[in-house]
């Protein structure tokens, strides 16, 4: 299996263009793309190199579990057995670190979050998607950000975008876009009846500054607005938010969360390079027509999981099947085993 894996991803012809960009005169002399190849040549290096090493693991363990057998040595049998359970945990590792050999899948990312129809019972849902995905980001002891935010009325987040910044970030949440239906006995209902709620995901990576995104100014409409986050004094009284629409593909970037006009501006741009590099990718992969039939309405029949509190509980993903019956620990940010089944499901 991780033989056709590593066929499946073009491992080897991965690491060979890499050897190849390296013989090139002027390799050296772009310090930060230099840098990038030489990590993404070692993860190749490595995942080969394992690869190799499980191959001659198994056959030595093959060896041993026949010569166990044939000296019917029952302690000698359940060492092996530890060993091969050690050994499939090694090669799970290396299929993931496989599945997350696309050029993007290395960078940091962008987590949009927006509420669906339904008010404080929706506002309230995205706040605790928000909630996951930063605890998410605590567990693998990577860095997060708010980069904006705007509260419900009374309770919870109409929209809001995080940054996460750590190894293959992008690479692991890029499944997780779409839309998110909560079921549960609803805290703001004095009748404790059951509602359904809707909020959208979107995930899309931090482009490097050597990737060139070309934006007209023309294209562009900027707007600036007070901060309602906390903030003090300063966010009430001065525009220091930023919204900046590109009027040709309808994307919406804004940042709230600096002082400085012009650091939030600076902080948009570089959302908007980011996104229009994404549009552009997936594009070219056919697969924009359907990331934006399922960002068009959050409701019901678009959804890509569905967290239920009541009558039962359950967390189930329509794309995998995969499911959970602990949704406390998936709200908590242990939403790895959904994460990996859609790395699987999109190979």
């Amino acid at each position: 299996e991780l033989r056709s894996i590593f066929e499946k991803n073009e491992i080897h012809s991965k690491l060979e263009k890499l050897n190849s960009k390296m013989l090139d005169a002027n390799f050296w002399q772009d310090k930060k793309n230099s840098s990038e190849i030489i990590k993404k040549k070692k993860l190749f290096e490595d995942l080969i190199n394992s690869y190799k090493s499980s191959i001659e693991k198994l056959k030595d363990l093959k060896d041993l579990h026949a010569l166990a057998s044939e000296e019917n040595n029952e302690s000698f049998q359940k060492e092996i057995f530890q060993d091969i359970k050690d050994l499939k945990s090694l090669v799970k590792k290396n299929e993931i670190k496989c599945f997350l050999s696309n050029e993007t899948d290395v960078l940091n990312c962008y987590v949009e979050i927006h509420a669906g129809a339904g008010g404080t019972e929706s506002q309230d849902w995205a706040d605790m998607l928000r909630r996951m995905y930063l605890k998410w980001s605590d567990n693998k002891n990577f860095e997060s950000k708010l980069i904006s935010e705007h509260k419900g009325e009374e309770a919870g987040i109409k929209s809001s975008t995080i940054k996460i910044e750590g190894s293959y970030v992008f690479g692991w949440l890029k499944s997780e876009s779409g839309i998110h239906r909560l079921v549960r006995i609803s805290p703001f209902d004095s009748g404790a009846r059951r509602h359904t709620s809707f909020a959208s995901i979107w995930v899309y990576p931090v482009i490097e500054e050597s990737i060139n995104i070309e934006i007209n100014e023309k294209d562009l409409r900027v707007d600036t607005y007070r901060s309602s986050g906390a903030g003090g004094q300063h966010v009430n009284t001065t525009d220091s938010a930023v919204r900046i629409t590109h009027l040709p593909t309808k994307i919406v970037v804004q940042c709230q969360n600096e002082r400085s006009q012009h650091k939030n501006k600076e902080t948009c741009m570089n959302m908007l390079r980011a996104r229009l590099y994404d549009f552009e990718i997936k594009k070219k992969e056919k697969e924009n027509q359907n990331t934006e039939l399922a960002k068009s309405e959050i409701g019901w029949g678009h959804q890509i999981r569905s967290y239920i509190l009541q009558p039962y509980r359950l967390v189930k993903d329509n794309r995998t099947n995969f499911e959970s019956t602990s949704p406390d620990k998936i709200l908590d940010g242990e939403i790895d085993g959904f994460l990996e089944q859609s790395l699987y499901k999109t190979k």
